[in-house]
């Protein structure tokens, strides 16, 4: 792990402080190459942050539409079983919908059985026929160099 809290506020827009949800905030920070992922931060009923929605836009030419991946999903272990998972996958389809966009993606391991379940339980599709690939440090290095 090699983020830090410097790294990840340099790199994630956020919206400002009191917006319920990045689908009806106008005034969101803009995403740029160097800042290419938003935040949703969700507050219990405390004004404590309990948790978060990482996600950045990507395009599907299958559908000819932008949608949203998610990138993570996280909630506090002790604020969990409290139907705030749900509430933020919620506001990322708001935010497809809004759009017109074509889907909402996301990555589960295959050992994380209940998280399996519960995006099932909402609505969710496991894509078995698609198999993830990565290129990643030293081979993105080693990549990049191929036709020098």
């Amino acid at each position: 792990m090699k983020a830090t809290e410097t790294s990840l506020d340099a790199t994630i827009a956020f919206a400002p402080v009191g917006v319920q949800s990045s689908a009806t905030a106008p005034n969101t920070e803009p995403i740029t190459p160097t800042r290419p992922s938003r935040c949703l931060i969700l507050f219990n009923e405390k004004d404590e942050p309990s948790g978060m929605a990482l996600y950045f836009y990507n395009y599907s030419t299958w559908r000819a539409k932008a949608g949203i991946y998610l990138e993570d999903l996280f909630v506090r272990p002790t604020e969990r079983k409290k139907g705030y998972g749900k509430r933020l996958l919620v506001e990322l389809a708001k935010e497809v919908v809004a759009m017109d966009g074509g889907r909402l993606d996301w990555s589960v391991l295959k050992w994380n059985e209940p998280s399996i379940k519960f995006y099932e339980s909402i609505g969710a599709t496991a894509m078995n026929e698609w198999v993830g690939m990565r290129v990643d440090r030293e081979g993105l290095i080693k990549l990049a160099s191929l036709l020098d």
